[in-house]
């Protein structure tokens, strides 16, 4: 029997190229019923039987790994390979809060060690993901869990994470005929450092298979996953894009006898940094298994994919990095604008007023030279807010991607934003930025960090060569000067 091709995605975990993927039992779930684990394990048995083996999941999927816990208990269970993600709300991630959601986890999933946990961050300017990523090694370490990965990271902060000596094993990624932001600079820094792209999305909902081919554009979608595929669709150009990448896929799929969707997965499959495609199921009631397969029957020659660039260039580049639709407009997500729930999380560290000086406020950042020195990391003077020079200084003193000037900026950027919005602003209303360096060879690394933060914004800017900066592998300082329109 015909099963799905398979491929190392880290050593000693060995997966299907086409990973099942339990997303859509949230939107199955959603009219307040919880599907039956002994049927949902069942039908995911069947896909295990098939070469299916592998399932990606997350704690707020709905009943999602209770019923792959229901099949990883039973006979039917073995040699099954489940995926989650631990997508906590941002705040302190002590190593008790850790724990709790890897242990929640593989309680659910009834097994003694996570094969892949996943871990999702809603904003970079919380720190707290360093500390959840490096407390989760440890109890990888600990045998809790095998392999650690994250969904939805940046390329920036990927390559942070990686210069903590946080063993990445993978990324969960959009890539699709419509999204190709993964195929850039993520897929250089996978292919260099050894990480694998787990590709979602690959055909948009749906929207990307031969029954939209020359359709009309409905008036309203039902389902979650056509709501966000439609973001990414509007995104792109409209429908009238949508149709320029449909016919050329549909040209690809007639020279090779397949369907429009196979065409669409064997795109990205055929990314080098790929390791799998995650291909969502409704659970009892539809499967389309045989049809996936057929992806492995053909593969995408020179003639095909000069096909498929003439239809790319009837679209617009989604813009920004991966995982940015969740974390900044535009939002494109199921439930649209995410500015609300941005919103609800509380600033890192909390405003405090200067003794003395009425309507003045400061900003600690936790770093063990502030009281040292006696200084503060912002304070706010009516409309203006100064923020002092910043370093790459994790908690009280650690460093940040020691002898990395690029990744000590990102994390000095995150924290000049976090300190900023403690004190009611954001890096939109930044007027001026200073930049120091201890090597001018880095120059253009660095600029490259401002211009990713600040490309559209554009404030004044000084970039200095130093004699020298304070402390053992620090390559960069940044300081900052924010006007708040209207006042406090």
């Amino acid at each position: 029997m015909k099963r799905p091709e398979r491929t190392p995605l880290a050593p000693g975990l060995e997966i299907s190229r086409l990973v099942t993927g339990l997303w859509q039992v949230a939107d199955m779930e959603r009219d307040g019923r919880t599907l039956d684990p002994q049927q949902g394990a069942a039908a995911l048995a069947d896909y295990a039987a098939a070469g299916f083996d592998t399932f990606d999941m997350a704690d707020h999927y709905g009943s999602a790994e209770v019923i792959t816990g229901t099949l990883l208990a039973s006979p039917r269970g073995q040699g099954v390979r489940a995926f989650t993600k631990w997508c906590p709300a941002p705040g302190p991630m002590t190593p008790a809060v850790v724990r709790e959601g890897v242990q929640r986890a593989l309680e659910r999933l009834q097994v003694p060690r996570i094969d892949l946990m996943q871990f999702h961050w809603w904003s970079f300017e919380h720190p707290g993901y360093l500390d959840a990523m490096l407390e989760l090694a440890k109890l990888r370490q600990e045998g809790l869990i095998a392999h650690l990965g994250l969904t939805n990271f940046d390329t920036a902060h990927l390559r942070l994470l990686l210069a903590q000596g946080v063993p990445i094993a993978s990324n969960q990624v959009c890539i699709s005929l419509l999204d190709r932001r993964a195929t850039g600079a993520m897929s250089a820094l996978c292919l260099e450092r050894g990480v694998r792209l787990l590709a979602y999305g690959a055909l948009g909902g749906g929207f990307l298979g031969r029954r939209w081919v020359g359709a009309a554009e409905p008036a309203e979608v039902a389902d979650w996953s056509k709501m966000k595929y439609r973001r990414f669709i509007d995104a792109v150009g409209g429908w009238g894009a949508l149709q320029a990448v449909l016919r050329a896929a549909d040209q690809v799929a007639r020279r090779h006898g397949v369907s429009v969707s196979n065409v669409a997965t064997r795109w990205v499959l055929q990314q080098p940094a790929v390791a799998g495609v995650i291909i969502g199921a409704r659970l009892g009631e539809s499967e389309h298994r045989a049809d996936n397969l057929r992806v492995f029957d053909f593969s995408l020659d020179a003639e095909d994919l000069a096909l498929l660039e003439e239809g790319f260039a009837a679209t617009t580049t989604i813009p920004g990095d991966c995982g940015d639709e969740y974390r900044r407009p535009p939002f494109l997500t199921a439930s649209g604008d995410l500015s609300h729930h941005l919103a609800t999380i509380p600033p890192v560290w909390p405003k405090q007023p200067v003794p003395g000086k009425p309507g003045r406020w400061r900003v600690d950042s936790g770093s063990v030279w502030e009281p040292l020195a006696g200084y503060a990391r912002a304070q706010r003077i009516g409309d203006r807010i100064l923020v002092s020079g910043t370093t790459a200084t994790h908690g009280e003193g650690q460093l940040v991607g020691p002898g990395d000037a690029a990744v000590q900026a990102t994390y000095i950027l995150d924290k000049i934003a976090a300190s900023i919005a403690a004190l009611g602003g954001s890096l939109r209303d930044v007027v001026r930025t200073r930049v120091y360096l201890q090597d001018l060879a880095d120059w253009q690394a660095v600029s490259a960090v401002h211009g990713r933060y600040f490309g559209d914004i554009r404030p004044a800017n000084t970039l200095l060569q130093v004699a020298g900066l304070v402390g053992q592998g620090y390559k960069v300082e940044i300081e900052a000067e924010a006007i708040v329109d209207g006042g406090d």
